[in-house]
């Protein structure tokens, strides 16, 4: 019998992993662990909106207190776990209290991969994870100051979107050979270097960071062929890493994430992990293993997690989306592209209307990225979750509908 339940953290998984323990009517003990202070709030504003200043904390925080009060959910936001005892069913706090449980929920989440060349502690240089990073960078997004982006990924790009918009100074540094070289086909790349050079931006590609330079604070970022780049401060943003290190301590199987299986379920029988601290196999790609870092995701896992916990039906799983907002452009990503042999674009890069679709060898759709076409996005997503096959001709015809692609795959 499961009369007592730990979640370890306090983000959007955990939040959803109590929802739904709740509206499957457990009644028994149910406690959550967080180590920011704050109720469980939703992470992607952060590189956008709430960066902004558009949104505040109150329109990006899940549910209030009262909210986890009503539902009976013992909430301690700044305490953080540091130990996850398997023999004796307990996970132990910062401030010494010991948390017997029946069933552990690990929601720890993911931090930031951290820069390592001299220079990286001075003063002026940011990190973006949480709302405390948030509200730093964005008390010194002044018009005239002059940002370095240290990398070209999504949060890097998002970023940039909302200081030149500030009025900052913007230039983004990226190692590889081209902007989201590693998430995005070669023609999103393009498109969205010429939307954010076309915005002000300058956009440096296969570069090396040599040194961060200043005296205390930081004044620029030195490459490794001398030059140096001005800047009053400096965002990082180079991936994160999982945070399962209490997991891995406690003897969990963990590599890339802590691994579990199709119910979130870890190696111990009676811990589970959810979110981006996880690796799991994924049914719409032959079970492959993976860590997907999305609200999809944490939502998704939470949800499997109650319903094996209270032994109801496992929801049905949905094929991994993600999305991003920049200027006036909205990509919608359905599927992983990892296998694809060839790539399909539907529409018009020039007119800020396209979409990419990704086949492998026997054109089984894998993924699609759409830039401002929700009908691909949509459409997409169901042909992959049934593993439908597309003929490329006909997916590059604009003439015919998605509806009529979507019914003939």
């Amino acid at each position: 019998m499961v009369d007592r339940i730990v979640i370890i953290g306090a983000g959007q998984a955990a939040a959803q992993a109590a929802h739904s323990l709740r509206a499957g009517d457990y009644q028994g003990r149910l406690v959550m662990l967080g180590n920011e202070g704050l109720a469980p709030y939703q992470r992607p504003p952060l590189s956008k909106a709430y960066l902004s200043g558009a949104t505040g904390l109150d329109r990006i925080t899940l549910k209030p207190q009262e909210f986890w009060d009503q539902e009976h959910v013992e909430t301690y936001f700044d305490v953080p776990a540091t130990e996850l005892d398997r023999v004796t069913q307990v996970v132990k706090t910062s401030d010494g209290q010991a948390f017997h449980y029946d069933v552990a929920i690990i929601a720890t989440g993911s931090s930031v991969r951290r820069l390592s060349c001299p220079g990286a502690e001075l003063a002026g240089v940011h990190y973006l994870r949480n709302i405390g990073d948030a509200d730093g960078l964005r008390e010194n997004f002044l018009p005239g100051k002059k940002l370095v982006i240290i990398g070209g990924g999504y949060i890097g790009l998002e970023v940039a979107a909302i200081a030149i918009k500030a009025g900052l100074e913007v230039t983004i540094l990226e190692a590889a050979t081209r902007m989201l070289a590693r998430v995005a086909p070669p023609v999103i790349s393009t498109f969205f270097e010429d939307l954010h050079r076309q915005a002000g931006v300058t956009m440096l590609n296969n570069v090396r960071i040599a040194a961060l330079v200043g005296d205390k604070q930081v004044r620029g970022v030195k490459l490794e062929d001398g030059q140096i780049i001005a800047a009053h401060l400096v965002l990082v943003a180079i991936g994160i890493v999982p945070n399962a290190q209490l997991a891995q301590a406690a003897g969990l199987s963990a590599s890339d994430g802590i691994e579990t299986d199709l119910d979130a379920r870890t190696s111990d029988p009676h811990i589970y992990a959810i979110g981006d601290c996880a690796s799991r196999p994924l049914v719409h790609y032959d079970h492959r293993r993976s860590r997907l870092e999305s609200v999809h995701n944490a939502l998704e896992q939470a949800k499997f997690a109650a319903a094996s916990i209270l032994g109801l039906p496992r929801p049905v799983e949905e094929v991994p989306w993600f999305w991003s907002d920049q200027y006036d452009i909205k990509l919608q990503i359905v599927g992983l592209s990892m296998g694809a042999t060839q790539s399909v674009v539907r529409g018009d890069a020039a007119s800020r209307q396209f979409a990419v679709f990704h086949l492998d060898g026997a054109n089984r759709l894998l993924a699609v990225d759409a830039i401002n076409m929700p009908p691909a996005f949509m459409v997409g997503k169901q042909i992959i979750a049934r593993q439908g096959h597309l003929a490329p001709a006909r997916l590059a015809d604009m003439s015919i509908s998605m509806k009529e692609i979507g019914a003939g795959a």
